[in-house]
C-alpha cells in the first residue's frame, strides 16, 4: 500500500496528507482560507522580484525530478 506523504498543516501544524482533496496541503478549507486571507491581506510577500539567476540552478532539471528539486538534500 502507498503510503501517502504526511506533512504538517501550513496554517495550524495539525498533520495532513500533501495531496488531500480537495484542500491540501491544508487539513480544512477554514486552514486553506486563513491562509488566503494572508495572502490577500499580504501578510504574506515575496520579498524581492525573480531573476534568472535565482532559477539557475534548476535549469537542467525537467519531468519528475523538477517536483522533488529539493528531495535530494543539494539545494
Amino acid at each position: 500500500m502507498d503510503k501517502k506523504p504526511q506533512i504538517p498543516c501550513a496554517t495550524c501544524g495539525k498533520p495532513t496528507n500533501f495531496f488531500s482533496p480537495p484542500t491540501g496541503p491544508f487539513c480544512c478549507q477554514r486552514c486553506q482560507l486563513v491562509d488566503l486571507g494572508r495572502w490577500l491581506n499580504e501578510e504574506y510577500r515575496i520579498s524581492e522580484p525573480l531573476t534568472p539567476d535565482h532559477l539557475e540552478e534548476y535549469a537542467d532539471l525537467s519531468g519528475d525530478s523538477l517536483d522533488h528539486a529539493e528531495d535530494d538534500g543539494s539545494h
